[in-house]
């Protein structure tokens, strides 16, 4: 059995210069690619169920789903709830066997986000489970736009609600299409002098590749979130396997033939973060 912690594979990667990819999942045939992308470049990974693809199936399904995989994948495989948003939806998670989970409150003024994510730390702790909380607010690709992290409040937050990671603000942008982000590095320098938990870019679709590489090995940010790069590879492989013949319609031989292109997208994105799991 490889499942781990978030705490577990971050904690390595900060100390050795690379990062590891939170990966978006919204269904089986994509969580399969991306734990075969994993063990074909040796490298952890962390396998995210977020707000889309929790409304379309229940956490407990999803918990038993990336159970399955982590025990029968050879390298660690983080089980992770991204951008839970209530206490009760954290507590749902751990309770059906995810390793890591993600609390947003960034929305909230930073006095309840600390209170509220310290609560969740504390009963994610009691049951061996890790915690990713949010300061500063990373906004949508043409949507709510961003509020970026404030140094000061960076070290409150880690210091007071105890997180093993932090999700920053400094540019970055959900769902953004193209690699256009143009991260804020001094606002990045002045968060990391102020704290040691390992940083979050949540929105990493839209950071270039080389800054990726850079800062997994140059900076305290040990996880990168990539979703749409990894949905518009599925999206394509999809249309490709239903435009060559028209006249089929199994859904399982249809949406086999979208696993091969994810996994090798998968492997791009956490090829660039550095480095496999022996060191």
């Amino acid at each position: 059995m490889t499942l781990a912690t978030l705490e577990e594979v971050l904690q390595p990667a900060l100390k050795h210069g690379y990062a590891v990819g939170g990966l978006v999942c919204l269904g089986w045939e994509d969580m399969r690619a991306y734990v075969a992308a994993a063990e074909a470049e040796n490298a952890p990974v962390i396998l995210q169920a977020g707000p889309g693809c929790r409304a379309h199936t229940p956490l407990p399904v999803l918990g038993a789903m990336f159970r399955n995989l982590a025990e029968n994948a050879s390298v660690p495989v983080v089980a992770h709830l991204d951008h839970g948003y209530t206490f009760d939806e954290c507590r749902e998670a751990i309770d059906s066997g995810f390793s890591s989970v993600m609390f947003d409150g960034s929305r909230k003024s930073i006095s309840e986000n600390i209170d509220m994510t310290a609560q969740i730390v504390e009963i994610a702790k009691a049951a061996g489970v890790s915690v990713e909380g949010e300061i500063g607010f990373v906004g949508y690709s043409e949507g709510e736009s961003s509020a970026g992290t404030l140094p000061e409040e960076a070290a409150r937050f880690a210091a007071e609600s105890g997180v093993d990671a932090m999700a920053v603000s400094i540019g970055n942008v959900h769902l953004q299409q193209e690699k256009a982000a143009e991260l804020d590095i001094v606002a990045l320098r002045a968060i990391e002098a102020v704290t040691s938990v390992p940083l979050v870019i949540h929105g990493g679709s839209g950071v270039p590749v080389e800054t990726r590489s850079f800062l997994a090995k140059e900076s305290k940010v040990c996880k990168f979130n990539i979703g749409t790069e990894l949905r518009m590879a599925f999206g394509l492989a999809l249309r490709t396997a239903v435009n060559q013949d028209p006249n089929r319609f199994d859904r399982v031989t249809i949406l086999k033939e979208t696993e091969n292109p994810v996994q090798l997208a998968a492997q791009q994105v956490i090829r660039a973060f550095g480095a496999p799991v022996q060191r």
